[in-house]
């Protein structure tokens, strides 16, 4: 797709998908959806890797604001383990976008795989690089990431030794090492290399 503006053609409402936390080891993956209207007001918008945390915060707080509509899907490390990383992340995507209390009447995904058909089967659109292209797709990209760093920061409480407040899952050297030491927790997702403890380690579980 040569032209930047490709996505002006797409019907409306449009809300523009994206996840956070496909590749960490631990934590859930995190879906937003979001549409923006006509006269949105967010000149620094683009794909939330490429903002600072405190940039990010910042954009969140508008996007809220300013959305005509968002929403957050969730598929948890037992879900993952399960029907494995991209369906689930996939399955997150079309949670968030039944969260939204407006109908879209198209819907562009970042990444090369659209979502599987559901009950509330609308118009849709698997776009690379759709978080720098697509503002609602940057904008889900930021809502996604800041509502996980969040939950992150929640879950190092209750399952503290990980660090997840810092790397928020990722596979960090420390968290390799609490790995090694402590096995995973109920948060780690089994199936991912470097995750599945020894036969004789057995499971971390809350101190609640």
């Amino acid at each position: 797709m040569d032209n930047k503006l490709f996505w002006t053609n797409f019907p409306k409402p449009l809300a523009g998908v994206d996840e956070a936390g496909r590749g960490c080891l631990a934590g859930p993956v995190v879906a937003g959806a979001v549409i923006l209207p006509d006269d949105y007001d967010l000149p620094l918008l683009t794909d939330s890797k490429r903002l600072s945390p405190a940039r990010r915060m910042m954009l969140a707080a508008k996007i809220r604001e300013q959305a005509l509509a968002f929403g957050f899907g969730l598929a948890w490390p037992e879900e993952i383990d399960r029907i494995n990383i991209l369906q689930a992340s996939l399955a997150a995507m079309r949670r968030a976008v039944d969260c939204l209390r407006l109908q879209p009447a198209f819907v562009a995904v970042d990444g090369p795989h659209a979502m599987p058909d559901w009950e509330r089967d609308f118009p849709q659109q698997a776009v690379i690089k759709a978080d720098l292209l697509i503002p609602a797709v940057s904008a889900a990209s930021i809502l996604a990431k800041t509502f996980r760093d969040r939950l992150m920061t929640a879950l190092d409480r209750r399952y503290p030794g990980y660090g997840l407040a810092g790397h928020k899952g990722y596979g960090a050297r420390i968290h390799l090492a609490a790995l090694r030491q402590l096995g995973p927790c109920p948060m780690h997702r089994l199936s991912f290399k470097g995750v599945k403890p020894p036969e004789d380690v057995q499971l971390c579980l809350p101190n609640i």
